[in-house]
């Protein structure tokens, strides 16, 4: 499925003049309009991918505005529906809102009012069908297999050195901050590799005890040690021909550093206890959170380790400097936890999808499978992004939920610019006194954003 660069509006009314009134209006605004004198008559142009909008009248002969909406709803309950009213009809469009109407305008209006709640929804169905054609990409054979989800600029070009590196069987260094996927980029290089039918033997250097680390990686002979009561093959060796993973090496102790520098030099290791050189057919991949450069000139990490593995190497951005990716990444994460749950994945909202985009993700990927998690099991997104109980008086909701879509728009138009405001405003069609205006309303942090450029 592929969005229409141009929203086609739906104008709906029985009253011939105004309805060419509106009609004229809207296409001087730049809208791609279509008019109607019966609902019955656009009924057939409604359809699950439309990208566009419904603005129609409350009360017409032979289908009313309602039932007209009970009819769009059953195509697809999330493409937005309009109402125009007469003052006498408000109860009833009040009451449509509550059965799924997007908006309702009192006769008489000015068509800036029209213009301004079209644009928002119109913004509101582009998240939707951006969402849907996420999802089914998500769901596609070609990303089912796909180890290295995203696609930002970034991520394509990790891909393509992935496919490079894979077969040539030299050690790679993996640096990222922690949650951002090194693990997965080292899976990548193995399925790549023509060792992908060998083991993959993934360490943590960081989580396991210096007493054992030892024991782990490079085995034991029964009675090297106190309570060594019988062989053991270590995680080295257990990699033989296959790829080694060793995750956090930066916190590897220096002693340790010494003898793994012996294995990478001779491709062969020692158990504890023992004289014997076993012969090593292995790749390594290593990964860092730390720039193991500095580390070594610091004299905190073997410079000559950090060489000798430094072959070749992937550098992983952070998910908020790569936050196109942030969607398609949330439902593969999301359809993992289906799985796990035996649960359906709930419908994202616009407001949730805002909060997706403006979190900064400080625990990356890792965080970001949390929140899928959540999500899944029904718990929200546990960003901050859900709002607080309305009231129960009608045109309290109407205000609020224009408010917290408005500042959803936005705060996603900011972070999609990277906090640049200009570009920001002239996305949104707005003066940049109005930008700055609303974001110190809905406390957007107008004072930290980036300068007008």
């Amino acid at each position: 499925m592929s969005i229409s660069p141009t929203p086609q509006i739906f104008l709906i009314d029985d009253d011939h003049d105004l309805r060419h009134a509106l009609e004229q209006s809207l296409e001087l605004d730049g809208f791609e309009v279509s008019s109607y004198s019966r609902a019955a008559e656009a009924l057939p142009q409604i359809h699950f991918q439309l990208f566009g909008i419904v603005v129609c009248d409350v009360r017409m002969p032979e289908m009313s505005g309602p039932d007209f909406l009970k009819k769009v709803i059953d195509i697809d309950p999330a493409l937005p529906v309009i109402f125009i009213t007469g003052h006498g009809d408000v109860a009833m469009a009040v009451s449509a809102m509550r059965d799924g109407a997007y908006d309702f305008i009192e006769k008489p209006f000015p068509t800036s009012q029209l213009s301004l709640v079209i644009n928002r929804a119109v913004e509101k169905r582009r998240l939707v069908l951006e969402n849907r054609v996420l999802r089914e990409e998500i769901e596609s054979e070609d990303l089912q297999d796909e180890t290295l989800i995203g696609r930002s600029p970034h991520m394509v070009q990790i891909r393509q050195q992935v496919k490079m590196l894979g077969d040539a069987d030299i050690d790679v260094m993996v640096n990222g901050e922690t949650g951002a996927g090194k693990d997965m980029v080292a899976r990548a290089l193995h399925e790549h590799s023509a060792r992908k039918h060998k083991p993959f033997v993934a360490v943590n250097c960081g989580a396991l005890p210096g007493e054992i680390i030892e024991s782990e990686l490079f085995g034991h002979e029964a009675g090297a040690f106190t309570g060594a009561s019988q062989k053991r093959i270590g995680k080295i060796e257990y990699a033989n021909g296959g790829t080694l993973f060793l995750d956090e090496i930066e916190s590897m102790p220096l002693d340790l550093q010494v003898k793994l520098l012996r294995v990478v030099e001779t491709r062969s290791v020692e158990r504890l206890g023992s004289n014997k050189s076993i012969p090593l057919d292995i790749r390594i991949v290593a990964a860092s959170k730390v720039d193991l450069a500095e580390a070594s000139a610091a004299g905190e990490f073997r410079q000559d380790l950090y060489f000798r593995l430094n072959v070749a190497s992937i550098n992983l951005l952070p998910l908020r400097e790569r936050t196109e990716d942030t969607l398609m990444l949330f439902y593969r994460l999301a359809r993992q936890a289906r799985a796990r749950f035996r649960k359906e994945i709930p419908e994202l909202t616009p407001d949730l999808v805002a909060a997706l985009h403006a979190h900064d993700w400080p625990g990356n990927v890792r965080e970001l499978r949390n929140c899928a998690d959540r999500f899944v099991l029904g718990m929200g997104l546990g960003l901050g992004e859900e709002a607080a109980p309305v009231e129960t008086n009608a045109s309290f909701q109407l205000s609020d939920q224009m408010a917290r879509f408005e500042k959803s728009v936005i705060a996603q138009e900011i972070a999609r610019h990277n906090g640049a405001l200009k570009p920001t405003y002239e996305a949104l069609g707005i003066s940049r006194k109005t930008l700055y205006d609303k974001m110190k309303k809905y406390g957007l942090d107008a004072e930290n954003a980036a300068t007008d450029v």
